[in-house]
């Protein structure tokens, strides 16, 4: 925050009752009086801060935006994903059914394989994840921990969006008819 610019700084407290422009008047007229060839120049320490911290607040909205988009194409290519499976896996679908298989059975049968594949990605994801926002975290002087409720909190998400998802997909196939599933292949 205090560069070189700052080096011959004086650091003043206004209080808040007082009027600030009257206060800085007479600092600048203090300030005058003992060299008046130097300019006078003032900043507040919450603008400085308020600068300081605007990258950080415009990278925040990108990752933001960034993200929805990625969750947005991670969710298509899970419904593409969902409908190739399913209509690969049509007949045997139709067969589970003719022999009494419960459309709960048939959504686990063909969710399991994306609830795995999901907790495998977050297992690979949570150590770099930690590791990118350690580094980041470490640039600043006061910096909080990372908690794992984090990539906790993450994972369910994760597996909460996978599962509506796949889901669609995978009733529909569990409510199909069996009979012309079986006729079709």
């Amino acid at each position: 925050m205090f560069g070189v610019q700052h080096s011959n700084a004086i650091l003043l407290r206004i209080k808040p009752t007082i009027n600030t422009s009257l206060a800085l008047n007479k600092v600048k007229a203090i300030f005058e009086k003992y060299d008046p060839s130097l300019p006078f120049s003032y900043t507040f320490t919450d603008q400085d801060f308020a600068k300081k911290f605007e990258t950080e607040k415009q990278v925040g909205k990108l990752a933001i935006i960034f993200s929805v988009l990625a969750i947005l194409i991670s969710c298509l290519g899970l419904f593409g994903l969902a409908m190739y499976v399913a209509h690969r896996r049509t007949r045997e679908i139709g067969i589970r059914k003719v022999l009494g298989a419960s459309v709960l059975h048939l959504w686990v049968l063909l969710s399991t394989e994306f609830i795995w594949i999901v907790l495998l990605a977050c297992l690979i994801a949570s150590p770099i994840a930690l590791w990118i926002m350690s580094s980041w975290l470490n640039k600043y002087d006061y910096h909080i921990s990372i908690s794992p409720f984090i990539f906790i909190g993450t994972a369910l998400l994760a597996l909460l969006i996978t599962i509506t998802t796949v889901s669609t997909q995978s009733i529909k196939a569990a409510f199909s008819n069996p009979v012309k599933n079986l006729r079709t292949e």
